[in-house]
């Protein structure tokens, strides 16, 4: 198929753009990886519509946007490609690409929240009993999960881990989220067991053999002596979920939610989990107050002067 020179031009600005998050705005890989998906679509759909992708008008837009109903996908899946152009455009035009952002015109699909899955204490208990101690592997598996529901991280800050990061001795975790913000969390007496045991007994055993192995950083090493990415630490926790008969629709990112709801339901402040968790936005954090809302009634009848 022959390919148009405004087509090539369209693509090449995708390609520059997408290269400026990953290395200046700190994007995740998983955030690559969707806009890369989403803007090339947008690219294949105006070559096959015979539009300008850098020149497009409301109605060009608008058709575009059409076209993932037509095909029936879901509100969400529309919302997410049209976020992504949304954010290209800023970019053309900071770059003086382009002068006119009509993206920013367009309004996003109505989307319900979905409330977060969280586990039971029940089950994250059974989560927790998975991982064979008498294992490197299973030592491993136990700092894992001990560092998701003590931190609330996402799978890619864990991934990235250093074992400089880790500070036993003031029982804290450095960890780098979106865009690498920095930020300091606390852990509990269990949870730094778990990482001293692994160190001492489990990582060492998993580097032996590795060329070089006093040169390696990063925290999760797998049976195979190398650094684990977040791929690899999805699948052992995936394994660990299925030995441990937690429902199949538990994620990593649920041990997050899970982390968060608990600490609302036990009395912290929403404005230190929102600190825990990283998020810029308190609004982001809020969700979580509808999955505790006796706390909040909890804390009006005891707080409020006319209670």
């Amino acid at each position: 198929m022959s390919v148009s020179a405004s087509e090539c031009n369209l693509l090449a600005y995708v390609d520059d753009y997408i290269a400026h998050i990953a290395r200046y705005e700190g994007a995740s890989p998983e955030t690559v990886r969707a806009y890369t998906q989403h803007l090339e679509a947008y690219v294949r759909w105006c070559a096959r519509s015979g539009v300008n992708g850098l020149s497009p008008n409301p109605r060009d837009l608008r058709l575009y946007l059409s076209d993932f109903a037509s095909a029936g996908y879901a509100p969400r899946t529309t919302s997410a490609h049209l976020s992504a152009l949304r954010s290209f455009f800023t970019w053309l035009v900071e770059e003086g690409i382009v002068t006119s952002e009509v993206v920013s015109a367009l309004s996003s699909p109505k989307l319900d929240k979905p409330l977060p899955h969280t586990l039971t204490l029940e089950q994250l208990e059974r989560l927790m009993k998975a991982p064979d101690p008498a294992t490197p592997r299973g030592l491993r598996d136990a700092a894992m999960l001990e560092l998701f529901i003590a931190t609330g991280a996402r799978i890619s800050e864990l991934a990235s881990l250093e074992v400089s990061s880790i500070d036993l001795a003031a029982m804290s975790v450095r960890l780098f989220g979106k865009g690498s913000k920095e930020r300091i969390v606390p852990l509990y007496d269990r949870a730094c067991l778990a990482c001293a045991h692994y160190l001492d007994n489990g990582r060492g055993e998993l580097l032996r053999g590795h060329p070089q192995a006093n040169t390696v950083t990063r925290f999760f090493i797998s049976n195979r002596g190398k650094p684990m990415d977040a791929a690899a630490l999805r699948y052992r926790f995936n394994a660990l979920k299925t030995a441990s008969g937690v429902p199949d629709d538990i994620t990593p990112h649920a041990i997050r939610h899970t982390f968060a709801t608990e600490l609302l339901r036990g009395g912290a402040d929403l404005r230190s989990v929102q600190e825990l968790l990283g998020h810029v936005s308190l609004s982001t954090t809020q969700i979580y107050t509808h999955l505790t809302p006796d706390r909040l009634k909890t804390a009006v009848h005891r707080a409020h002067p006319r209670a």
